[in-house]
């Protein structure tokens, strides 16, 4: 495993469900294309996917 995940909104949030949405924002995602870079774990891994069809995931 990377040390970091680089991760980037690709996707819209719009007509998205509620909790989708919080967890991209809990991600520290606000825009479209914004990367935000955050520790490797099993938290962030189970986030990323919830929403993998909303972002990309680059390894650090």
């Amino acid at each position: 495993m990377a040390n970091k995940l680089a991760i980037t909104l690709t996707r819209s949030l719009i007509g998205r469900p509620e909790d989708q949405r919080v967890t991209v924002n809990t991600l520290g995602l606000k825009k479209m294309h914004q990367t935000v870079v955050h520790e490797d774990n099993a938290a962030i891994r189970g986030m990323v996917k919830k929403v993998s069809h909303l972002v990309t995931v680059a390894e650090q």
